[in-house]
């Protein structure tokens, strides 16, 4: 039996890619002991590869008032409004880790509002969500509430652009069919 496909478009071997594509799939590889699929996925367009994961790196790595588990809340979230399984797996995984609660990530993907966040968290997410489905909806009480929660101008910026973003991956995991590394489902538990 033959392992299912990682992607409906073509996967470059790892042999026939540009050397810094290759390079950071192997950092990734040797640091978590796979390689997600979605580095693979999107190998296949080496300079939107790049584009991707510069800005993804800018949104979720950066230092700020957001952690980094409340980063992957939005993107959890918002992955399943989105019904995009690779996000909600892979970034449920992560979740958990950063949030070192092996419940956290299903409770925020299933129902967000009955999770285990505080005030401060459900607004952000609301927000996020809103961004997501409604972003013309958007005005000056949604961000007077946000402040009001201690987030700044540019905290809000944050959610609006990590919500944004996986949009956008999330559209591209589901058109190529991007299939969840097994190893994500253990991760954090």
């Amino acid at each position: 039996m033959t392992a299912p496909a990682i992607s409906r478009f073509p996967v470059p071997a790892l042999e026939d890619m540009p050397e810094d594509i290759r390079t950071r799939i192997l950092a990734v590889q040797e640091k978590s002991g796979f390689v997600p699929n979605v580095f693979l996925t999107l190998a296949h367009r080496p300079d939107e590869f790049r584009a991707f994961f510069a800005y993804h790196d800018a949104l979720m790595d950066k230092p700020g008032n957001l952690t980094k588990a409340e980063r992957e809340m939005i993107v959890v979230a918002t992955s399943n409004a989105n019904q995009c399984q690779y996000c909600v797996v892979a970034h449920g995984a992560i979740l958990r880790i950063r949030a070192k609660n092996p419940l956290i990530a299903d409770q925020v993907a299933i129902n967000y509002r009955k999770a285990d966040l505080t005030p401060r968290q459900m607004a952000m997410i609301d927000f996020g969500m809103k961004v997501s489905a409604r972003a013309y909806e958007v005005g000056d009480d949604d961000v007077a509430l946000l402040k009001s929660h201690g987030f700044t101008e540019e905290d809000i910026w944050d959610i609006a652009a990590i919500s944004a973003f996986f949009g956008m991956s999330n559209r591209l995991a589901n058109v190529t069919s991007m299939r969840p590394n097994d190893e994500f489902y253990a991760l954090g538990r």
